[in-house]
């Protein structure tokens, strides 16, 4: 397949490139700094935490590509808002040239996070457990409660958009190696999930473009 993978520099998006190149695809990596690429693949310069002037670039990298997968979210709290501006654009750019599928990376906590079309949102997720309900997640939506707005405002984006997209939502992302060996749901959370390697989550995206039931479909994944 050609494969447009943005964000190719993170630390999801490493994976998704690595993976990618060794199953044979032909890639093209969307990246703020080329120079921080380590492999040799077609790569092409955008800032997404800046679109503006940039909708060439981008519609340059996803023009004639099967699919789009998208490792982007805020590495700093200065970089809050860069998923929903970069994914928007990204959504504008396939849109003009035609280019259909795209997969996104969210969070486990979003299915129950306020947003703009989204106001009133369950207050648990079905597939939390009673420690996640009342302990883990509220703490942790009150330290990344910026970065959790933003992930979910752009799954505003992705769902109201034209395209045949998927969002996976990983608990706690880890650095471990690929294993191929973690359970997955469909809309709702996996109880006792509480973590997912990086490599892992890059394998889920890559599977479910081969998967026809993963379209308009939110997917959690953990261990």
């Amino acid at each position: 397949m050609k494969l447009t993978i943005v964000a190719a520099t993170g630390g999801i998006g490493r994976q998704l490139l690595a993976q990618s190149l060794a199953a044979g695809h032909e890639v093209t990596a969307v990246v703020r700094n080329p120079s921080r690429l380590d492999v040799d693949v077609k790569a092409v310069a955008v800032d997404l935490s800046d679109v503006n002037g940039q909708s060439e670039a981008l519609r340059s990298a996803v023009q004639g590509a099967d699919a789009v997968l998208s490792g982007l979210g805020a590495r700093t709290k200065t970089d809050y808002g860069v998923a929903t501006r970069g994914t928007r654009a990204l959504i504008e750019a396939m849109d003009a040239v035609g280019t259909k599928r795209l997969v996104v990376v969210s969070a486990a906590p979003i299915g129950t996070v306020a947003s703009p079309a989204r106001p009133n949102p369950p207050r648990y997720d079905e597939g939390d457990g009673f420690v996640m309900r009342h302990v883990l997640n509220p703490m942790v939506k009150r330290v990344l409660r910026d970065h959790y707005a933003d992930l979910a405002t752009m799954e505003d984006e992705v769902r109201a958009s034209r395209l045949d997209w998927t969002i996976i939502r990983p608990p706690q992302l880890t650095d471990k190696p690929l294993t191929g060996a973690y359970r997955t749901a469909y809309g709702q959370n996996l109880r006792g999930g509480t973590k997912i390697s990086r490599a892992d989550v890059a394998d889920l995206m890559l599977r479910s473009l081969t998967m026809p039931e993963s379209g308009h479909a939110v997917m959690a994944l953990a261990y």
